[in-house]
């Protein structure tokens, strides 16, 4: 796989969750909290962006396991 994002979303048919790269699905699985362990470890071995979706398709959450292009800037 190349480095691209992986989307952890809600399954076409509405049975479960997919994780999906370059808009490819590479797993599927019954429940949310499989699908985003899975989903970390693909983007964590590719050093990729995790992007984590609600039921309705939003964007819920999104980690980096790469080099972050917009690093979080310390307040100190």
């Amino acid at each position: 796989m190349t480095k691209k994002n992986v989307h952890t979303v809600p399954s076409k048919g509405g049975s479960g969750w997919d994780n999906k790269v370059g808009g490819e699905v590479v797993s599927h699985h019954h429940k949310k909290e499989t699908a985003v362990e899975k989903g970390r470890s693909i983007a964590r071995a590719n050093e990729a962006e995790h992007v984590i979706h609600d039921k309705g398709g939003k964007i819920q959450q999104s980690n980096s396991y790469g080099n972050d292009p917009n690093p979080p800037k310390d307040q100190r």
